[in-house]
């Protein structure tokens, strides 16, 4: 198979090749990625500290048009490119080619943004000075991606960041190197000048841990484990750099008695088990009232036997595989932890074969759970979602709130008062009323509270706050 190289300072070089492996068919190898060493990473962020001070003048119809153009190429190969995601992160799909689209659109955007950038012109408290405030770029942003957005999160880090001026020294998770290859693939043909990009691919241990190393680095945004941002944090603290981090989430689903059931399990049922549950925004705590509780049980069991676990090409799927073998004996793992808790299994919980080898779970229902359980605490990551019974709206509250980490929450109910109320009481950093907790526009800001972020917003206009320094400058007339 041919060699996918790391593109460091303009040029594609690497030559010992890992392969990538698909969950959906662990026969089958999607292609073989060159790993980078410590010694490449520190070549690439020395490439984009070279790169720097010509890109961060760049004029803004140059940046423009290389965003435009990547835009318009990644949403031209939607169907390819979501075959590529769906074979290597085991996403179903129709889910693979809707986040394709979304990376289009999030370049499209950014793009936008680059003829956007404004500052402000305001009066000096003292006479003849007139003051003037700008954004500037930081330098050179390290980008360090997860596995379960193969496309879409790269596409929302590395596009603010060349919009705004910076050079980029990008890492995607080691699972999925193949969207990440296609993206620095399109930019390089875009016109996008030597250095100004570089993609290093391998282990976080290895590339990751040369990146925190770095003093050259003025900015490092971070999307994954909570374990890991901790240690970006210290080493960014240390070395005195801007860090942005998204990490995890245990993300609340109330559903009061007043609510539509269709509406409810509609949404319950794609916050927790589509994209085979492996989304920071996914629900895993079902919090429902008495009044609602059994209907609302029985309905989403329904609606779970009746999903199709496959194969992610295969038409009619519903929820592809887990990613790989580690991730599905976390899974498996906190099953079992959930029975001895003393939840019931309510569905589901089993691994099953498929026509090939692959990583499958059924989706998994408890019930009878409680929120103080492991398995209402911890982030699974996985098809897998309890079900707390509480006595009121008042109770569900508390009951939403009482976690480390603050991503997202939803709200099913038909009551004005109740969905305004949670809207402004949820300590989560996303809202949903009647609606999945898992899935934001592409045009406005991501991001929580609590342990679950750190940092400025991700996305929209909201992004310029980490990916900019503001400057203010005062002139005598």
């Amino acid at each position: 198979m041919t060699l996918h190289q790391n593109l460091i300072a303009g040029e594609w070089v690497g030559t010992d090749g890992v392969e990538n492996i698909n969950p959906s068919n662990t026969n089958e190898v999607v292609g073989v990625y060159a790993r980078a060493s410590a010694d490449d990473a520190k070549n690439a962020i020395a490439a984009a500290k070279a790169a720097f001070p010509a890109w961060s003048r760049s004029g803004i119809l140059e940046r423009h048009a290389i965003l435009k153009k990547t835009a318009d190429e990644i949403l031209a190969r939607k169907e390819e490119l979501g075959k590529l995601l769906a074979r290597e992160e085991g996403k179903t799909l129709p889910e693979a080619i809707g986040e394709t689209i979304r990376a289009a659109q999030i370049f499209d955007f950014f793009a936008g943004e680059v003829l956007r950038l404004a500052g402000e012109v305001l009066p000096s408290v003292r006479p003849n000075i007139g003051v003037e405030i700008t954004r500037e770029p930081i330098g050179v942003v390290g980008i360090i991606t997860p596995w379960n957005f193969p496309i879409a999160i790269p596409a929302w880090k590395i596009a603010p960041a060349l919009a705004y001026g910076n050079t980029v020294v990008f890492k995607p998770a080691e699972l999925v190197p193949g969207c990440s290859w296609a993206i620095a693939d399109i930019l390089h043909r875009a016109g996008l000048p030597k250095g100004v990009l570089n993609l290093v691919m391998g282990k976080g241990s290895v590339v990751g841990q040369a990146m925190l190393d770095s003093p050259d680095l003025a900015a490092i945004t971070f999307t994954g484990s909570t374990g890991t941002g901790k240690r970006v944090a210290a080493s960014s603290i240390e070395h005195n750099r801007k860090f942005q981090l998204e990490m995890g989430g245990k993300n609340p689903m109330v559903v009061l008695d007043d609510a539509d059931l269709t509406v409810a399990v509609e949404a319950a049922a794609n916050s927790g088990f589509f994209s085979t549950g492996q989304r920071c925004t996914a629900s895993s705590r079902l919090i429902v009232t008495e009044g609602i509780h059994d209907k609302f049980v029985a309905a989403l069991t329904e609606k779970l036997k009746g999903f199709v676990v496959d194969d992610a090409l295969k038409a009619g799927t519903h929820i592809g595989p887990v990613v790989d073998a580690g991730q599905l004996k976390q899974d498996t793992d906190y099953i079992a932890i959930g029975q001895s808790e003393g939840a019931r299994l309510a569905f589901g919980g089993e691994t099953i074969s498929r026509d090939n080898p692959g990583f499958y779970l059924q989706p998994t229902l408890f019930t009878e759970a409680t929120n103080q359980m492991r398995i209402s605490r911890e982030e699974i990551f996985g098809p897998v979602a309890s079900v707390i019974r509480v006595k009121d709206y008042e109770e569900a509250l508390s009951v939403a709130n009482d976690t480390p980490f603050g991503l997202s929450a939803g709200i099913a109910t038909t009551s004005l008062k109740y969905a305004t109320h949670f809207k402004r009481n949820s300590e989560a950093g996303m809202v949903m009323v009647n609606l999945p907790t898992a899935g934001v526009d592409f045009h406005v800001p991501f991001g929580g509270r609590k342990a679950s972020s750190f940092g400025p917003r991700e996305q929209g206009k909201y992004a310029s706050e980490f990916f900019t320094v503001v400057k203010t400058a005062y002139t005598l007339a």
